[in-house]
């Protein structure tokens, strides 16, 4: 029996999951994550003190012996709360963990103290691993919904898959590749509306209930997706139905999110954008770097907002099939085609989520390749990706150009994992090579569509 093109797909990322799970905690980051399901499940609490992700043991440390800061001090990605240290990343994000550390204790006698490369393998496995599989296979989805053949729609889940950031991202725990997950299957129910605005009942809760998870996955970028999706189901339905369908699945993870931070801290905001969170001896964070918080004059809001999308963090340069937007959404918007509203809202949703966190953050996402914030936007991206290449197949050969480019720069964060200080290898001459590439290549086929252009005036 032959397999049809997104099980193989979803077979291929599955195996590149495998192969990239890292067995250990890389950074303050999935650190912090990890301590909060090894508490929920172990302990009972969301209080991290005990956590071997904060005391780190010599013996069976969960972090590279290589990595002495990590080693000696765990993870400082926590908030002081009445006494106690708490994960300070999402209470929803370590609800979805300790659910798979809880089914795999009960099913696999797994104990992240015993065995913490086999917990932190398995956790990343389970999330940002699965996560990475489902985004891959919606985005071939939308490229089958919006009507792509068969070539081009594998050759666009492939760049997704292989030529971005999504890549190095999967190799270890983070809410940032759970949120591309959700973000490719919203656009993908919003797909469906699209083509059907008379959508059956669950077409409705499945998309509130995929925007109110990812509100409550992260409080910058979730809120906005949310809040577009609310707009869009709106537009498309016409009808108030739909939108109490909407409202009342997208309540409930909304109301989780707010509920646990409102029993920890007695805040409805973000525990790690309360600086009176933050005053704990070694803290290295406070309200002049914390996000949430604004940091910026016009003028260094002008640098940093440009710098977050192409400086030498930058996440458009990182991303390099995603050039082919910066010229193409222009193009796309005045073909007026049926997905404009779905091209509105994703767009909408990629400008607001980079204004906030160029407004409210100044320290590029920390330790991390790039912007990791940005991730779960490559989501809104690859479907107007998506639409561009369906009305402008001429457009075929840049995208294959900056997609392989994009693989090399790809490969290299792959290697290095989503954790680091420092610039990646080789970036700056793989950017160069892309953006000279693209732009003579970009030439020859606007001088090739400008003759043929001629040529039909001329023969009319």
């Amino acid at each position: 029996m032959r397999l049809r093109d997104g099980t193989l797909i979803a077979i291929v990322a599955a195996a590149v999951a495998l192969a990239g799970a890292r067995n250990y905690a890389g950074s303050w980051n999935d650190g912090s994550h990890l301590a909060a399901a090894e508490s929920l499940v172990d302990r009972g609490t969301f209080i991290i003190d005990e956590s071997i992700f904060v005391t780190a043991p010599e013996a069976h440390s969960p972090y590279p012996p290589s990595d002495e800061v990590l080693a000696r001090g765990g993870t400082r990605d926590r908030v002081y709360v009445n006494g106690h240290f708490y994960s300070d990343k999402p209470p929803v994000v370590s609800l979805l963990l300790a659910g798979i550390y809880a089914v795999l204790q009960r099913g696999f006698g797994l104990h992240a103290a015993a065995d913490p490369q086999r917990f932190c393998r398995w956790l990343t496995l389970g999330s940002s691993g699965v996560a990475y599989v489902i985004a891959v296979w919606s985005i071939h989805a939308i490229g089958v919904r919006l009507g792509l053949s068969r070539r081009r729609r594998v050759a666009l889940a492939a760049s997704f898959a292989a030529s971005t950031l999504a890549l190095a991202y999967s190799r270890t725990v983070n809410q940032h590749e759970l949120l591309l997950a959700v973000a490719s299957l919203l656009f993908l129910v919003l797909s469906r509306i699209s083509a059907s605005p008379s959508s059956a009942r669950g077409t409705w809760l499945a998309a509130g209930a995929l925007a109110g998870l990812a509100y409550a996955l992260d409080l910058g970028a979730g809120p906005l997706l949310c809040a577009f999706a609310l707009g869009l189901v709106w537009y498309r339905a016409r009808r108030i139905g739909p939108v109490v369908l909407f409202i009342l699945a997208a309540a409930p993870p909304i109301a989780l999110h707010h509920g646990i931070t409102w029993a920890i801290g007695g805040t409805l905001r973000p525990l790690n954008s309360v600086p009176a969170f933050l005053q704990w001896p070694g803290s290295p964070f406070d309200v002049s770097n914390a996000t949430g918080v604004l940091h910026h004059s016009l003028g260094s809001f002008i640098v940093y907002a440009a710098a977050v999308l192409f400086g030498k963090r930058g996440f458009v340069l990182h991303n390099l099939p995603l050039l082919l937007l910066v010229p193409g959404i222009a193009a796309v918007w005045r073909r007026k085609t049926t997905e404009r509203p779905e091209i509105a809202a994703a767009l909408c949703w990629c400008l607001g989520t980079w204004l906030v966190y160029s407004l409210f953050s100044n320290n590029y996402s920390g330790g991390a390749v790039s912007v990791r914030w940005f991730v779960p936007l490559l989501a809104p991206a690859y479907v107007m990706l998506a639409v561009l290449l369906r009305e402008e197949r001429e457009r075929a050969g840049e995208f294959a150009f900056l997609s392989g480019v994009g693989a090399l720069l790809a490969a290299v964060a792959w290697w290095r994992g989503p954790w680091t200080l420092n610039m990646l290898p080789l970036y700056w001459p793989i950017v160069a090579t892309g953006l000279v590439g693209w732009i003579a290549l970009r030439r020859r086929v606007n001088g090739r569509i400008a003759a043929d252009h001629g040529d039909r005036n001329f023969a009319s």
